[in-house]
């Protein structure tokens, strides 16, 4: 059963921007912290930013600046708005609950190169 969807990704250049999407299916998305996060490769998950339901948002100190979480309720959407990013951003993102109990999608391939 599909939970999350991910899309938005793709390839960079140093300093551009890119707006990951995450669709949500369960319910109770309106009401849980939500996460973006990463997997760069050989390294592990790493959690990136957490949105609480209030859009009380944290960030990791590496993206702070550069990166904003956002989400819409109605529409059961978490958004990653990246900006200025720099290579060792590139990983594949992922969407999920703090906790990592949602089922993990494929997540979304970001690219920073030049």
């Amino acid at each position: 059963q599909v939970q999350v969807v991910e899309s938005g990704g793709g390839l960079v250049h140093p300093g551009g921007s890119l707006r990951l999407s995450c669709r949500a299916a369960p319910p109770v998305f309106q009401i849980a912290t939500m996460a973006w996060y990463r997997q760069a490769p050989g390294k592990q998950r790493e959690l990136v930013a957490t949105i609480r339901a209030d859009t009380t948002t944290k960030s990791v100190e590496s993206v702070q600046g550069r990166f904003a979480i956002s989400r819409d309720n109605d529409k059961k959407m978490l958004y990653l708005q990246m900006n200025d990013l720099k290579p060792e951003d590139t990983a594949i993102y992922y969407c999920n609950t703090p906790a990592g109990n949602w089922r993990w999608g494929e997540g979304t391939q970001v690219t920073v190169s030049s």
